[in-house]
């Protein structure tokens, strides 16, 4: 499975809850998607509902991955510039969902960006960096435009042949509010869902009263263990993209991930990682993308435009700026080698 974001991983630490939520989590952690997914369940009885939430996992990672045998996405894929394909009502909402953002984010994400995506194939082991002239003539499929999609027969239709849809940008945050709602209909209070850094942080946590969970951001260029601060959180889900774990060099030039679909080429600018902070996951995923777009001064003056939207950027620079919303409950690791910046100072 291609994920065009790999966001970096956010550290739980538990600080708070009462009646009937344990101190130690019932916990189940797979590798699927090509990334672990973790699911912890304080809430006591509830260790039946993990396999539930990992069988929805599973069967939404089968309809969406490309390149995997029986996925509606390649399926569509497959047909582009020949018929409509029927999918399935999870299928219908998430491509229907990747239109709306797309028209949304001013450019920063297109979810027919998959002839860009499949062209670098950064992160798999036949990655390069493709040809002028190749990037020119893949470019030509990317407009999201060309994807019809039909509500009353749920079908998705790619206009022209050689079009592809690269989802990996919203799939993971789609999949995590998916998994919530699995834990919310099982009546469960006090959980961490974490798909490889998609993490929602459900209820509080388990070793107070009303406590949120502290969530540390860990340092995008450091080892795991390190942070560079923390927010404390409760029903919140924290989405991260970043240029750190997924890149190419070619003559001594890196290139990351994180496409711009009007170049072909890498977003270039002063972000290393942007966490942002919000309600849904599958917003979280498509507002990480389209802020990084946008480089750091510009993004934080969209991102305090938004309802009930945070977040944190980390430079390239070792510096950290945040949004109006955090500015008082962030606090910066000292260790981290890392300073607060002032939006104002920035061109």
């Amino acid at each position: 499975m291609y994920w065009l974001l790999l966001p970096l991983v956010l550290l739980l630490v538990a600080c708070g809850q009462e009646a009937k939520v344990n101190k130690e989590p019932y916990t189940d952690n797979q590798f699927l998607m090509g990334t672990y997914v973790t699911i912890r369940i304080y809430d006591d009885g509830k260790e039946d509902v993990l396999k539930k939430a990992f069988d929805r996992v599973k069967d939404l990672a089968n309809k969406i991955t490309v390149n995997e045998p029986g996925s509606e996405i390649d399926e569509i894929n497959a047909e582009a510039g020949v018929k409509p394909v029927k999918v399935s009502d999870d299928v219908f909402e998430l491509v229907e969902k990747a239109y709306q953002i797309s028209q949304e984010s001013d450019g920063g994400f297109d979810m027919a960006i998959g002839p860009i995506t499949q062209l670098w194939h950064i992160g798999f082991d036949d990655a390069r960096k493709p040809a002028q002239a190749e990037i020119d003539e893949a470019l030509k499929l990317v407009d999201y435009h060309k994807v019809k999609l039909n509500e009353k027969d749920k079908t998705v239709y790619l206009e022209e042949k050689g079009m592809q849809l690269d989802l990996g940008a919203i799939a993971k945050g789609f999949i995590t509010d998916k998994v919530v709602e699995v834990l919310k209909d099982n009546d469960v209070t006090t959980a961490i869902v974490d798909l490889g850094g998609n993490v929602y942080v459900l209820g509080h946590s388990p070793r107070g009263t009303d406590t949120p969970w502290t969530v540390g951001i860990q340092d995008p260029n450091q080892a795991r263990n390190v942070t560079v601060g923390s927010v404390p959180e409760t029903n919140k889900t924290l989405v991260t993209s970043g240029i750190y774990e997924r890149y190419l060099t070619v003559d001594g030039k890196t290139y990351h991930h994180l496409f711009n679909p009007k170049t072909g080429y890498p977003f270039d600018n002063d972000i290393a990682g942007i966490t942002i902070i919000t309600d849904k996951s599958v917003d979280g995923d498509a507002l990480s993308t389209a802020v990084f777009s946008m480089g750091v001064k510009k993004g934080m003056e969209f991102v305090d435009k938004q309802k009930n939207v945070e977040a944190i950027f980390v430079t390239k620079e070792d510096k950290i700026y945040l949004s109006a919303g955090v500015k008082d409950v962030f606090e910066l690791n000292e260790e981290s080698g890392y300073t607060m910046g002032d939006i104002n100072d920035l061109k």
